[in-house]
Formats: structure tokens, C-alpha cells, sequence
């Protein structure tokens, strides 16, 4: 830990970009809730921002989604909600399968400054969605277009490409405590 101020600025950046792929991975909690916040300011900026959630299901709508369509950002919910719950991992697959054909089209179509692919690693990491298609979709998406990915254990190819990964690391969870979650703070 550092304990005096800096004294000397870091060097500046010099080279612009018309957009960048950003990847939040790890065990700790705040992913969507980066991403998010991205959305959020891309939309106050004007921007165009759609989200898709990969295993999210539409049975619950969090806050995020609500003030999302109040600002008029696209959001589709098309996961089969979490894996444990799942009654048939197979049909869970195939849906993941569904979301990546939405996001790859949202992504390709150009018709989005900003799209989010919310826990999207899971499916690539269980195999559900081949990491070959979406490596070629974030190489060869419009130049105008960012993408936010977010999940646990982000496959080493996404790493890669990425231009800024944030690795969340837990140390302290609520949840490990046995409380649940709170509405307008954690959903």
C-alpha cells in the first residue's frame, strides 16, 4: 500500500480509439454493476447501449433493467435464469446458444455504440457457446461499437483481446454471512 501522494502525473495517452472491448472477470462481487455503470454513462452521453444477459432470467426485474429502460437502453433477458435452478441444463444450453445469436447479431448490426454481454463467460467457459465466434465478433465489430463483457472465470482468449480487463477479487461478502440480497444495492 502506498501511504505519500503521488508527485509526478502517470504519461498521457496519446492515441484515440472510436471504441474499446472491456472485460469484468473474477470472483468478486460488482461485475454487472461496472457494467452497468458504463451503460449508464454511454446513455448520458447520448449514446445507443443494449444489454443482454445470459442467465439472468426475466422472472425478476432488477434495478439496473428498470432505470435502463427509463433511459431508453435496449435490454434483453434471454438466460434460463441460474444453473442450479435449471431443471434441464441441455434446454439451458440452447438458450445461452439463442442470447449469443442475439448479441453476435446486436454487435455486427453497428446500431449500438455500446453493448453489454452480461455474464457471458459462463456459457463460453461451460462450452455452451464456442469462444472462436465470439473472438471474431469483437475483432470484427464496427469500429464504433464497445462492448462490455462480465463473469466469473473469462476465458483466456477474451483476456487477451480485451483492451482493459478489471479482475474483481472478493475479499468480504455479505452472502458468506448468510444475509441476502438487498433490493436497489445488490439487485
Amino acid at each position: 500500500m502506498t501511504t505519500t501522494p503521488p508527485t509526478e502525473a502517470p504519461p498521457r495517452a496519446e492515441r484515440r480509439v472510436r471504441s474499446l472491448v472491456l472485460l469484468h472477470t473474477g470472483d468478486g462481487k460488482g461485475k454487472t454493476t461496472a457494467a452497468m455503470g458504463i451503460a449508464m454513462r454511454a446513455a448520458g452521453h447520448g449514446r445507443r447501449v443494449a444489454v443482454v444477459q445470459f442467465l439472468k432470467s426475466g422472472r425478476w426485474r432488477s434495478g439496473e433493467r428498470i432505470a435502463a429502460e427509463r433511459l431508453g437502453i435496449g435490454w434483453s433477458v434471454i438466460g434460463d435464469g441460474f444453473t442450479w435452478d435449471s431443471e434441464n441444463l441441455d434446454r439451458a444450453a440452447e438458450i445461452a446458444r439463442e442470447a449469443w445469436a442475439n448479441a453476435s447479431a446486436l454487435i455486427a448490426a453497428g446500431e449500438h455504440d455500446v453493448v453489454v454481454l452480461d455474464e457471458v463467460t459462463y456459457p463460453l467457459t461451460w462450452g455452451w457457446v464456442p469462444i472462436d465466434e465470439v473472438a471474431v465478433a469483437l475483432r470484427e465489430r464496427p469500429a464504433h461499437v464497445s462492448v462490455v463483457l462480465t463473469g466469473r472465470d473469462a476465458p483466456k482468449e477474451l483476456v487477451q483481446l480485451a483492451d482493459t480487463v478489471t479482475e474483481h477479487h472478493n475479499v468480504k461478502h455479505a452472502y458468506d454471512a448468510g444475509i441476502a440480497a438487498l433490493e436497489g444495492v445488490d439487485y
